[in-house]
């Protein structure tokens, strides 16, 4: 029987393994320990983060990807959106992403920024988010991370 991708919110008690998820899935964009330490504050998860959303890809209840969005205003953040190594390129990163954008589109956003990784460009710009600058890393300074911009159908 084929396994079925069930998205559901984050329980309070997988803030770890979350993170866990996070810091191995930035890891395949060949960085070092040290680097992924530096990270390890900004890839948290902190659940009860006001005006923050996010939602767990589960494959046979086994966590395989995260996305967390926030809003203000008229505009959503892409916080995260990690997928379990193994279980890339598999649609889960785009199930996360349509989540991310439907839930900032319906909670009023008329576009969603995102700060990529290097190495996480491609994905975006194939959902359809554009260039749109650069913005400090809030990891490791003089780090500079490509800004894109998704702009969200109101009327979807």
């Amino acid at each position: 029987m084929a396994n079925v991708l069930q998205l559901r919110p984050p329980r309070a008690d997988e803030a770890e393994i979350l993170t866990a998820l996070c810091l191995r899935a930035k890891a395949v964009h060949g960085y070092d320990a040290a680097f992924l330490e530096a990270c390890r504050d900004e890839l948290s998860l902190r659940l009860a983060t006001p005006g923050h959303r996010a939602m767990v890809a589960e494959d046979a209840r086994v966590v395989v990807g995260l996305a967390e969005i926030s809003i203000a205003g008229p505009d959503a953040e892409l916080e995260k959106l990690f997928v379990e190594p193994a279980h890339m390129r598999s649609g889960i990163g785009r199930s996360l992403f349509d989540w991310a954008r439907r839930e900032a589109t319906n909670l009023g956003a008329a576009c969603m920024w995102i700060d990529s990784d290097p190495g996480a460009c491609e994905f975006y710009r194939t959902m359809g988010a554009v260039a749109a600058g650069r913005s400090p890393s809030g990891s490791i300074p003089g780090r500079w991370l490509p800004r894109l911009r998704l702009d969200l159908d109101r009327t979807a």
